[in-house]
């Protein structure tokens, strides 16, 4: 599949403070699967300079940290995914699921680890009856985050109203981020109340998509964050083609558009917020 042309580059730098370097495979792109350090520089050469890798299973947060050790312009969030905690369960047990967890929880004290995540729920792919090891999982990523002072980034997929009772029934940490950002106006202005950051993706962009576009619209400037969620959820108008950091740029000047702001000012509070999401790097 071709890679979609690199846009202008922006007026000022921006954070993807989601983005999964790893998961670009051969899928997605054949045989031409795109070298990390030259997804890098591409995003850097459009004015993304900096992204927050996530690993989302044991492999992949390993992976991750290792990646991150030797790039300065990388953090990581580690976690088991959502449906991977779900799978574990079914296949193997409530004590591989944990087990899986320690092993999180010990990825996640490297000085390159600044979120737990991404953790939540997913009813969308799992079933009801793996709901509950989806929430233990959730719980136990909370409490990790809340031991180890990080950020928890959540992943909240038909599931809204489970996620913030369970985040509220065992205590979210200082710093929350809802990665993907789903919900409705309600559901944001909510979120906001409680000083949790709402991140924007390439689904803000897609035509059908009003309710998210009503959902942006009201949350508070100091917490919105943009993110790409790639290779996945590529934004107008290369939907359909893998995503990229590089391709954040649209999803940015959208984002100024719908909110009547200068490309550049929501380039610098857009970086801002990052920087105090995650910790400066």
């Amino acid at each position: 599949m071709t890679a979609p042309v690199a846009p202008e580059p922006l007026a000022a730098p921006v954070i993807d403070t989601h983005t999964h370097l790893n998961l670009h495979d051969r899928y997605l792109h054949g045989e031409s699967v795109p070298d990390p350090d030259e997804l890098l520089a591409l995003a850097a050469s459009v004015g993304v300079p900096k992204v927050v890798q996530i690993g989302c299973d044991v492999e992949y947060a390993r992976h991750s940290v290792e990646l991150a050790r030797t790039r300065p312009d990388v953090v990581v969030g580690v976690s088991v995914h959502p449906n991977d905690a779900a799978r574990i369960h079914e296949e193997r047990g409530a004590q591989a699921l944990d087990e899986a967890i320690d092993e999180i929880a010990l990825l996640a004290r490297e000085d390159v680890v600044r979120a737990v995540g991404e953790t939540g729920l997913d009813y969308y792919r799992t079933g009801e009856g793996l709901h509950a090891a989806q929430q233990h999982a959730f719980r136990r990523h909370i409490d990790i985050a809340n031991e180890l002072g990080k950020t928890l980034v959540i992943h909240d997929r038909d599931s809204h109203d489970d996620v913030i009772s369970v985040l509220e029934s065992q205590g979210p940490p200082e710093r929350v981020v809802f990665h993907c950002f789903s919900g409705d106006a309600a559901m944001a202005s909510y979120c906001a109340g409680r000083g949790w950051y709402l991140s924007f993706a390439g689904p803000v962009t897609y035509k059908a998509n009003d309710s998210l576009r009503e959902a942006l619209a009201v949350v508070p400037d100091e917490l919105l964050l943009v993110e790409t969620d790639a290779p996945y959820l590529t934004p107008v108008p290369h939907r359909g083609k893998p995503n990229a950091s590089y391709l954040m740029p649209h999803t940015v000047r959208f984002m100024a558009d719908q909110r009547g702001a200068h490309e550049a000012d929501l380039c610098g509070l857009l970086y801002a917020n990052a920087q105090r999401a995650f910790g400066p790097w």
